[in-house]
């Protein structure tokens, strides 16, 4: 049987993502693989990742919600799969500081129809999307080492996929599984002081829901116990400014980043 795309309400896709349930935190992982693409050279991998994104949905008004997150991304030695705190670049084999992606935090409302591929049992929401939006790294002299493109470009593919069953039980706040999909074409992160070399960065990962912090990964059940308790939970409430991003946080931690502090820097957790 050939997958039908179907409109989905706004509600089957906070069941998917997060929750129906403004008091519950949705814990969503993902584990992969990063590589270099540059023209004219093989492929190298230079990282795993293992991150989440706690998240919660507040309902507006009548198919409407509010969507706040806080996300997390570690970058692995892709040998040891252990937390890398330098790297040496292997193209100017100078020793950097690792930023680890904290983005406090990841924000949207949810309204209005969704499509889907509706294959029987299954459904996949599909989403591919291209930032593309001014540097704000670029006008800043000190940060020409580390990002001097003027324009932010990159493509994020996602595929998640969930029992069709449970979109449709109204008894179920969040769906009982979900596989995540995803790929991601990016530039190179500031951190890695790449300049203006050519090249991209490959993402590829996969990912699912989790029923809560003990069920995380121990690398990220370690990190939130220890250093970051501000991840045990979503935010209460939609948080007031821009979203948080890899460029904005190294903007805003650059002299931590210069003085070799271990990140991502702790945060305590929200009463």
């Amino acid at each position: 049987m050939v997958a039908q795309i179907q409109e989905l309400e706004a509600q089957h896709w906070v069941k998917t993502r997060s929750s129906l349930d403004p008091n519950e935190s949705t814990f969503l992982i993902w584990k992969g693989k990063i590589y270099a693409f540059i023209p004219g050279e093989k492929r190298q991998l230079l990282f795993k990742i293992l991150g989440l994104s706690v998240s919660r949905c507040i309902p507006t008004a009548e198919g409407s919600w509010d969507f706040t997150s806080r996300e997390l991304t570690y970058y692995l030695n892709p040998k040891t799969d252990e937390i890398l705190r330098k790297w040496e670049n292997p193209w100017t084999s100078e020793t950097v500081p690792v930023i680890h992606v904290a983005n406090n935090p990841v924000q949207g409302k949810f309204e209005g129809n969704f499509p889907a591929q509706v294959d029987g049992d299954s459904t996949t929401f599909v989403f591919d999307i291209f930032p593309y939006y001014p540097n704000p790294l670029a006008d800043d002299p000190k940060f020409a080492e580390y990002s001097p493109n003027p324009i932010y470009q990159a493509a994020e593919l996602f595929k998640l996929t969930v029992p069709t069953a449970d979109l449709f039980n109204s008894a179920l706040p969040s769906v009982s599984e979900l596989k995540l999909s995803w790929d991601r074409i990016g530039q190179w992160l500031p951190w890695m002081k790449m300049g203006d070399r050519p090249g991209q960065l490959i993402y590829s990962a996969v990912g699912s829901k989790v029923n809560g912090l003990t069920e995380l990964p121990p690398l990220l059940q370690d990190e939130i116990n220890n250093r970051i308790p501000l991840y045990k939970q979503a935010p209460k409430a939609l948080i007031d400014g821009e979203d948080m991003t890899s460029w904005l946080y190294f903007q805003k931690h650059f002299p931590a980043y210069l003085a070799g502090e271990i990140f991502p820097l702790p945060q305590a957790e929200e009463l």
